[in-house]
């Protein structure tokens, strides 16, 4: 009998905290379509001043982009993009990501109180997807420039987990309207979600958004 495919555990670039010692935070930071976990591991290095006890890890998405030569993943595969295949693509990506979070977790000695998912673009649809489905609500949400997955599907979620959504009014690839679709649904499932749409700014995250950003996990922790 031919053994079942087990796909290998996610791994991606880790930062330790700063203070030296023992991790009491975990920030797991999730990158965008086409991009690995090296184009956001700044982040934590952003934060890492406001946060000196938090150990930061930025995994790589599972799947190589099918036509990428240089390295570029995806947590699921994107051809439609229409709401229902990111409602399939997220609910498939999502055991691998919680295998991941609970290997992480259980490597640090922390647990979900513990733990803050960032996202941007696909990966704040993982954020959403995953972190408002854990089995112990984790310390924060923050989704960068993304969409939520699903919405109509939040109305069995039960979480206190606190929500930042950070947005570019001049996003064109994933309209700033998506902003408001997602706080409505949240709030609507009994979600503290707080929501920025920030001028000037298209698809990527700016100084503005790493400083709420910050000062959200920071609260949140």
């Amino acid at each position: 009998m031919t053994p079942a495919f087990s796909p290998p555990p996610l791994d991606g670039p880790r930062l330790s905290p700063r203070s030296g010692g023992p991790a009491r935070q975990l920030v797991v930071i999730l990158h965008g379509y086409g991009a690995d976990g090296f184009d956001l591991i700044d982040l934590g290095r952003a934060w890492q001043g406001q946060l000196p006890d938090a150990a930061f890890v930025a995994p790589n998405a599972p799947d190589p982009l099918p036509f990428e030569a240089f390295g570029g993943r995806q947590w699921f595969p994107l051809s439609e993009r229409s709401p229902q295949e990111y409602v399939i693509g997220a609910e498939a990506a999502q055991a691998s990501l919680d295998r991941f979070l609970d290997a992480e977790l259980s490597r640090l000695a922390l647990d979900d109180s513990s733990l803050a998912l960032a996202g941007f673009s696909q990966g704040a649809m993982m954020t959403f997807q995953a972190g408002l489905r854990r089995k112990k609500p984790p310390a924060a949400l923050l989704a960068y420039s993304g969409l939520l997955p699903g919405a109509a599907q939040l109305k069995t979620i039960q979480t206190t987990t606190p929500v930042l959504i950070v947005h570019g009014e001049d996003d064109d690839v994933v309209p700033a309207y998506h902003l408001g679709a997602a706080r409505t649904a949240l709030t609507q499932a009994g979600v503290s979600v707080d929501t920025h749409c920030l001028a000037g700014l298209g698809h990527s995250i700016d100084e503005r958004g790493m400083v709420l950003g910050g000062r959200f996990l920071e609260k949140a922790f």
